[in-house]
């Protein structure tokens, strides 16, 4: 390679110059005058987060996706936002997450900055598409059980599509404002092409406004009112003119709230840290521990993999159609290669249909003829018992 990895010392990404993008490590918060040496160990287990994440990251959401598509039961109006999540989760595990990974290898940006720009879009897109798919299983959730009576009119099929392509449509113009303000850009403390917080401190604080606080107060509005509707029938206090809270509606109601809760576990600490960053990017920017920065971006990858194993864990249903889709892949290969054995044993052993029907059909008219001539007396009884004997 000509010049040293972007993300090195003095590096600049291929293709780009030095006036493409600027460098991270200028502003950011805890990044100094450079990249800093780092332990072996560090990388290492940067790497191994990174590595355990993106497989069950792409095998636990594709059997989300197959498990709904399968599976009668799973195929309503709630888990069409299951599957628009897993489809975000999915994004950064076949692109970002393997660039990052590269990166890891490499002690830097390899790539050119076209790949920078794509991954760091790819990156914004799950994390705002995951925001609003999980405040739209909110909503789903609270009309499902507080509003059972006009549930079946507001999500039909074709309005739980239609929302689910809203939530995409907003999504995408949530995203492209990144590209005009040139927020894309890669740290090198995280190895990953991302959101910079310091370089517009209003478009930093709009960011985690409108695409984290504000989602997050209406799932935490919409889950409380479910909790409360929860607690009336719990304690028999709930009005008799009121719909009933149905034993499976609660169940995945407590499976999506538990996603809720572990996804604002693991997106709080960087949304909270761009904040503080926002607030005075020059004097707060590098009162930020790197280790703390580094922790709260690999809690928000590592995020990604966690709902396809919850749903597993608590909803029967998932868990049922996970082990038949595994069972079923693990014994293809054994079903074809011996298949061709099964069907020429079948064919030895087992006669034909109308070989069968003919000596059916013989057995019949024999006993026909024999009942006859018993009848006119060219039979006598013992003669009939031998023959039955030797039958």
């Amino acid at each position: 390679m000509a010049g040293r990895l972007w993300g090195s010392p003095g590096g600049t990404p291929k293709g780009n110059g030095s006036s493409a993008l600027l460098n991270v490590s200028q502003a950011a918060p805890g990044a100094g005058d450079g990249v800093r040496p780092r332990p072996s160990w560090l990388a290492a287990t940067l790497a191994s987060i990174l590595i355990f994440t993106i497989v069950v990251d792409i095998v636990g959401n594709l059997l989300v996706v197959l498990s709904v598509y399968r599976n009668k039961k799973l195929r309503n109006a709630g888990n069409v936002f299951v599957v628009s999540l897993a489809v975000a989760d999915l994004l950064v595990a076949v692109y970002p997450y393997p660039l990052a990974l590269a990166s890891i290898v490499n002690n830097g940006w390899s790539l050119s900055s076209l790949h920078c720009q794509l991954s760091g879009f790819l990156m914004g897109l799950s994390v705002i598409g995951s925001v609003f798919s999980i405040t739209g299983i909110a909503i789903n959730r609270y009309c499902c059980i507080c509003h059972s009576l006009r549930y079946g009119k507001l999500y039909s099929g074709t309005n739980s599509l239609c929302y689910v392509f809203l939530i995409w449509t907003l999504t995408l113009v949530a995203i492209v404002p990144n590209l005009c303000v040139g927020t894309l850009q890669y740290d090198p403390r995280i190895y990953s092409c991302t959101f910079t917080q310091s370089v517009s401190s209003a478009y930093t604080i709009a960011v985690v406004v409108f695409h984290f606080i504000v989602p997050m107060l209406v799932v935490v509005f919409c889950y409380l009112r479910i909790w409360a509707l929860v607690l009336q029938v719990r304690w028999k206090v709930k009005p008799d003119n009121k719909p009933k809270l149905k034993p499976q509606d609660f169940r995945n109601f407590v499976t999506m709230f538990v996603v809720f809760v572990l996804f604002a576990i693991c997106w709080a600490p960087l949304n909270f840290i761009g904040l503080v960053v926002a607030s005075d990017p020059v004097s707060m920017a590098p009162r930020i521990p790197e280790w703390l920065f580094v922790a709260s971006y690999y809690m928000a990858y590592f995020n990604s993999c966690l709902n396809a194993i919850i749903y597993g864990l608590l909803n029967q249903n998932f868990r049922q159609e996970y082990r038949k889709i595994i069972v079923s892949l693990c014994t293809t290969k054994m079903f074809f290669v011996d298949s061709s054995n099964h069907v020429a044993d079948r064919i030895k052993c087992k006669p034909s249909p109308l070989i069968a029907n003919h000596n059916l059909i013989k057995k019949f008219l024999g006993d026909i003829k024999v009942f006859t001539l018993f009848q006119q007396g060219k039979l006598r009884e013992k003669t009939i018992f031998n023959m039955l004997m030797k039958t």
